[in-house]
């Protein structure tokens, strides 16, 4: 398993940053990288809501794996090519002080253990950077234009 972290400090208290975050389907609002986005299905608890993401002509579906308000959202993402046998983004939030928020968003990916396998890994990993970057400065833009 790999991961890669991208942090960003955004000027909006963790409350609004949230509140954007937690619009699971509207991500394709804010996110450059995010052509359309709407809900699939909604479970009673946030946990197990999955929502319809297209990116381009690749259509994914993601299911929310953990949901504490305020601080740490996350989703595994399904569609990617069967060789990734998970890939899962978690945004977490802190306080930074002024009002400000750091947000950092995880994605982990698995392939397999075998030394070929732990090598494409990190190649995943280091194409996500960019994705990471572009959702970053997307939900940046968003609260810091509403501020």
């Amino acid at each position: 398993m790999a991961d890669i972290e991208r942090s960003r400090t955004i000027a909006a208290d963790p409350k609004h940053v949230w509140d954007v975050l937690a619009d699971f389907g509207a991500i394709s609002s804010w996110a450059d990288n995010i052509d359309h986005s709407c809900i699939l299905s909604e479970a009673s608890e946030p946990v197990g809501t999955t929502r319809r993401v297209q990116i381009g002509r690749n259509a994914l579906v993601e299911t929310i794996t953990e949901f504490d308000e305020t601080h740490a959202l996350a989703y595994d993402v399904e569609g990617l090519p069967k060789r990734l046998r998970r890939f899962n983004n978690r945004w977490s939030l802190q306080p930074a002080g002024d009002g400000a928020t750091t947000v950092t968003l995880t994605s982990t990916v698995e392939i397999g253990s075998r030394p070929v396998q732990k090598l494409a890994e990190r190649a995943v990993c280091r194409v996500q950077v960019r994705q990471s970057d572009i959702m970053l400065a997307g939900l940046a833009r968003r609260l810091e234009k509403a501020s």
